[in-house]
Order: C-alpha cells, then structure tokens, then sequence
C-alpha cells in the first residue's frame, strides 16, 4: 500500500491556524467574552518565546492548553459546531495546487492521511469538503460531553507525528519509497524522511535549503 501524508497548517491550508483560532475567538458573537482570559494567560508566554526563553515546540503545546483552558465551560457538541463555523471563512485559503495533489493521489488509489499538531475535531470540521483515509490530530482530553484539562495533553509535533501515523498503519505492508509527503516547516523534516517522494510546499528557510541539497521536489 502506498501513502500520501499531508500536513495542514501553511501545506494544505496556507494560513496559521492559532492566528485564525484566535481571531475567531475575540470576534465571536457568543465567545467573546473568553478572549480576555485567553489574552492574559497567553502573554507571559509568548514574551518568554520571543526572548529565547522558550522552545517554540513548548508555546506551541502550552498556548493550545490555555486555548482549550479558556473555551473548557463548552460541551463537546459546542466546541464541534464552534469550529464547523470556521469552515466557510476558511475555504478560500486552502492551497489549490495541493488539494490537486491530494485529489489524484485518492485517484490513484493511495491510502491518504492529513497529519497536524492542530486539534482533531478542528481539522475534521475545516475539511469537510475533502476526503481522507485517516486524520491524525492533537486530540482533546475529555470526560464525557466536558472538556477534561485536569487529564493529560498530548500535541501532535515533530517526531510524535511519526509515531502516530506508525500505530495509524500498524499491521499494513506500506511502500514507503512510493510513498509521498508533503510539508511547510523545519519540523516535518521527521515526516518527509519517511517516504520516497517528499515535497517541500512553500517551504520556510531552513527546510527549503534542505530540500534545495537533496534535490526534493518543492511546490
């Protein structure tokens, strides 16, 4: 079986999720009311990211914590609907040339995941009009209808996106050489490695020169 994995955020979807989640949070008719909270929790630590301080694999996990944190009195149901409203707001962004890809690797029959750091629900709500075998995102800890933040949070990042699409296709004969990926950032590098065709899509500095050294494909 061949695979086409495809990252998300500035990959499949050119713009940054967390801006686009914030915004929607402090514009939201209902929500709004939230922003503040989030606002004041999130500063300390994106200054402390600014000034070196903090890994941004670190304020990436924490702010989508403290996201969650400030959203945590909604059920499930209406955290699912609060980001299906994204979608139409959304549609105009995706990038045309990899959802091409996406479609004619469905055609030609790879089994296809989309694998991102961003929330799960998020991700299945956003890309309702596409089609994949498999969506591996940061899942939100829960209890029942609750959001759970007392329980642990595991986000979806650099090697941990690997070990997840392995147990995703634990006991299937996988052709990985066939296999292609597609990624935006340094830190897909661990995905890209894996497949035979990886492709660099509007790649950031550090990833481009490496795919400019290895002769990658860059979209």
């Amino acid at each position: 079986m061949k695979v086409a994995i495809f990252d998300f955020d500035g990959t499949l979807y050119t713009k940054e999720t967390f801006k686009l989640l914030m915004g929607h949070l402090q514009k939201h008719p209902v929500y709004k009311q939230f922003y503040g909270k989030f606002y004041r929790s999130i500063l300390p630590l994106y200054i402390r990211y600014k000034l070196k301080m903090l890994p941004e694999r670190v304020m990436k996990e924490r702010s989508m914590i403290l996201y969650l944190k400030a959203l945590e009195t909604l059920t499930i149901p209406q955290l699912r609907t609060y980001f299906e409203e994204m979608h139409d707001e959304m549609s105009n962004d995706f990038n045309k040339d990899v959802v091409n890809r996406l479609t004619k690797h469905q055609e030609e029959g790879y089994h296809v995941l989309l694998v991102s750091g961003a929330y799960t629900p998020f991700l299945t709500a956003v890309t309702s009009h596409l089609s994949f075998d498999k969506i591996i995102g940061t899942e939100i800890p829960t209890r029942g209808e609750q959001i759970a933040m007392e329980q642990p949070f595991f986000h979806i990042q650099g090697q941990r996106k690997n070990e997840m699409i392995d147990r995703a296709l634990k006991g299937k004969s996988i052709k990985w050489e066939k296999s292609f990926a597609y990624g935006d950032s340094i830190s897909d590098l661990p995905v890209l490695e894996q497949v035979g065709h990886p492709v660099a899509v509007r790649p950031d500095v550090k990833l481009a020169a490496i795919a400019e050294q290895r002769n990658w494909e860059i979209l």
